[in-house]
């Protein structure tokens, strides 16, 4: 079956404050989307990233500890180098770990309604359901999934209060293929949160939290996205046939509520794999 073939994914930007507080989250546009049984949410804590990091550059990276000459290395039996520098880092690694696992609700994963099953191949994550001799998969990444921080800078010499801080939902693109049994081609839609999107307002008409981005049939089975194939893109599309489209999807149990479910499992999961992450990077870097 096709694999998360997002082939549009926006890269995170890295933004920090010129306070001594950093801290990577959704825009403004994303908090309205998600409501309080939407998805899982968290203060953010993941300074690792930030430290002196200007938004410059996508390739920034922060420098964590400056000395003006290397620290002396400590014998060990890996035969890597340690030094100071990798003891404080890893000091630093231990607090981060225990702070994000303070932050994390529930070793289970949330569940989906509806009758989805859920597969996981590393970051990537496949839903799949039947629906009247239908197969409907729904594939995502959590990688890149954390929308940039577009939120006013704080003043030089104010602090945001800890209760402010912007909070991390995962809002991946994700793939919905669709397999009839006859038939010998998938109908494919390529899907994304748009980050300017308005949510839900009250007393006003309720709106797509998510968009249909492209559209096109693909061979069963393929695991890569054929580009001979058409592939019809909506932006400039005919509303009326777009509307049709997204009953479709919603008919299929693609709709507003899987869309909130499936951030809310992706944030989950995407916590989970930054953690593991830190873990990993601790053990690196002190040897074990």
């Amino acid at each position: 079956m096709l694999k998360s073939v997002v082939r549009a994914v926006g890269a995170a930007v890295r933004i920090s404050s010129s306070t001594t507080s950093t801290a990577r989250a959704v825009p403004l546009a994303c908090a309205t989307l998600c409501s309080p049984s939407s998805a899982t949410i968290r203060p953010f804590t993941r300074s690792l990233w930030m430290l002196n990091n200007n938004g410059a550059s996508s390739t920034y990276r922060p420098k964590l500890f400056s000395s003006k000459a290397l620290n002396p290395s400590v014998s060990c039996g890996c035969g890597g180098l340690h030094t100071e520098g990798d003891k404080a880092f890893g000091d630093f690694l231990s607090d981060e770990i225990k702070e994000e696992k303070k932050l994390q609700k529930s070793q289970t994963l949330p569940k989906m309604s509806g009758g989805w099953e859920l597969e996981m191949n590393g970051t990537e994550a496949k839903l799949t359901r039947n629906v009247s001799g239908e197969k409907v998969s729904v594939t995502f990444n959590v990688n890149n999934s954390i929308p940039p921080n577009f939120e006013e800078e704080v003043e030089q010499g104010q602090q945001k209060p800890a209760e402010e801080e912007p909070e991390i939902v995962s809002t991946p693109n994700f793939v919905v293929e669709i397999t009839k049994k006859a038939a010998k081609h998938s109908l494919v839609f390529d899907c994304h949160f748009p980050e300017d999107e308005i949510s839900h307002g009250d007393g006003e008409e309720e709106s797509d939290i998510f968009t249909i981005r492209e559209v096109s049939f693909q061979p069963e089975g393929d695991s890569e996205w054929k580009e001979t194939s058409y592939t019809l893109n909506t932006d400039s599309l005919d509303w009326a046939l777009y509307d049709h489209l997204m009953d479709y999807l919603a008919d299929r149990g693609v709709d507003n509520t899987f869309a909130d479910e499936l951030m809310e499992l992706s944030t989950a999961l995407e916590h989970q794999e930054y953690i593991k992450f830190l873990e990993d990077l601790q053990g690196f870097v002190k040897c074990n």
